[in-house]
C-alpha cells in the first residue's frame, strides 16, 4: 500500500511539473497574438480604442426587451394584466431608451473613428433616434399584428395566435428584421446588421436589414430562406424555406461597383413562392398574385397572374429481387 501511495505521488509531481512546463510556454504565446493585433492589413483585426462598440450581447439583451412591448406579455418574466400594463410597458421603455442610445451612440462614434469621419455628436444623435425609433413601436405593432394574421390564415398547422408569436421561427426572424429594418431606416450603422444576423444564427432565415417588406409577410418553416439587401417585397407575400432572393453572379470587385445598387429581385403582392426555388437580380420581377413553385431557378421577370412550375420529373421505381 505504502508503495503505490509514493508511486500515486511521484506521478502527480510529474503531471505537475509538465503542466508547469507547458504554461511556461504562454507569455511567447500571448506576445505573439498581441503583435499579430496591431499588425493590420487592411482592416482593423481589434477593438482596443478607448471608445466601446456594439456589443452583440447587449444588442440582443435590447431585442428581448424589445419583443416585450412588441408583444405584452408574452414574453415578460412578470405577469402583466391591465392593472400593471402602464406600469411595465413604463418601466420597459425607460430602460430601453437607456440601452438603445448607448447602443447606437456606440456604432455612430465607430463608424465616425474607423473613417476618420467629421464629429456628428454621436450621444446627441443616439438619444433622438431612440427617440423616434421607440415613437414607431405603435407602427411596428400594428404590422406584426398583420404578419401573425397572415402566419394564422395560411397555416393551417397553427392553432392560435399564441402559439404562432410563442414557437414560430418564422415570426422571429421577421419581427428582429423590422426592429433592424427601422433602424436602418434612421442609417444606424452596424447595428441592424448584428440584430438580423442574430435571427439568421438562431432560425437559419437571413433577412437582410435593407430589404423592403411590406405587411402581411408569411414565412412558413423557414430554414435555409435568403432575402438580399435590395429585395423588394410587397403585401401579403408567402414564402417557404429554402427560397434565395439573391443577386446573380457578381465579379470580384462587386464589393466597390455594386455596393448601394439594385442586385435582388421585386416580389410583387400576394405572389407565393414554394420551397426551394431561387429568384435572382435586381430587374427580376414576379408579378402579383403569381405562385413560383418548388426548385425553380428564375433569372427573368414573370408577369401578373403567372404559375411557374417545373416539369414532373421521370420517376424511376425498382423493386429489390430476392436472392
Amino acid at each position: 500500500m505504502e508503495r503505490d501511495l509514493k508511486k500515486l505521488d511521484q506521478s502527480c509531481k510529474t503531471e505537475a511539473d509538465e503542466l508547469s512546463h507547458s504554461r511556461n510556454k504562454l507569455p511567447e504565446i500571448t506576445e505573439s497574438i498581441i503583435a499579430n493585433c496591431y499588425d493590420s492589413e487592411g482592416f482593423t483585426h481589434t477593438h482596443s480604442d478607448h471608445d466601446p462598440i456594439p456589443s452583440e450581447g447587449y444588442i440582443i439583451d435590447v431585442i428581448d426587451k424589445l419583443r416585450e412591448i412588441l408583444f405584452p406579455g408574452y414574453f415578460s418574466r412578470g405577469k402583466v394584466d391591465a392593472i400593471n400594463l402602464k406600469y411595465n410597458i413604463g418601466q420597459t421603455v425607460s430602460v430601453l431608451f437607456d440601452m438603445i442610445s448607448e447602443q447606437i451612440a456606440h456604432s455612430i462614434r465607430h463608424e465616425c473613428l474607423r473613417y476618420d469621419l467629421s464629429c456628428s455628436d454621436c450621444e446627441e444623435q443616439g438619444q433622438k433616434i431612440a427617440l423616434d425609433f421607440l415613437a414607431s413601436i405603435p407602427s411596428l405593432r400594428q404590422t406584426l399584428a398583420t404578419d401573425v394574421r397572415a402566419i394564422y390564415e395560411g397555416d393551417p398547422a397553427s392553432k392560435s395566435h399564441d402559439e404562432i408569436i410563442f414557437c414560430y421561427p418564422g415570426l422571429f426572424a421577421i419581427t428582429v428584421y423590422r426592429i433592424a429594418h427601422k433602424l436602418y431606416e434612421f442609417k444606424v450603422p452596424l447595428l441592424p446588421r448584428i440584430m438580423t444576423e442574430h435571427a439568421h444564427g438562431l432560425t437559419g432565415i437571413d433577412i437582410h436589414p435593407g430589404a423592403e417588406i411590406g405587411e402581411s409577410f408569411c414565412i412558413d418553416h423557414g430554414t435555409g430562406i435568403v432575402v438580399g439587401e435590395t429585395t423588394e417585397i410587397g403585401k401579403n407575400v408567402r414564402i417557404y424555406q429554402g427560397v434565395t432572393l439573391g443577386a446573380l453572379s457578381l465579379p470580384k470587385d462587386a464589393g466597390a461597383k455594386l455596393r448601394g445598387k439594385k442586385r435582388h429581385p421585386t416580389i410583387e403582392d400576394d405572389v407565393i413562392i414554394y420551397s426551394g426555388a431561387t429568384i435572382l437580380g435586381g430587374d427580376t420581377v414576379i408579378g402579383a398574385r403569381s405562385v413560383i413553385g418548388g426548385n425553380v431557378w428564375l433569372t427573368e421577370s414573370v408577369p401578373a397572374d403567372t404559375k411557374v412550375i417545373m416539369e414532373t420529373p421521370r420517376l424511376i421505381f425498382k423493386h429489390n429481387q430476392k436472392v
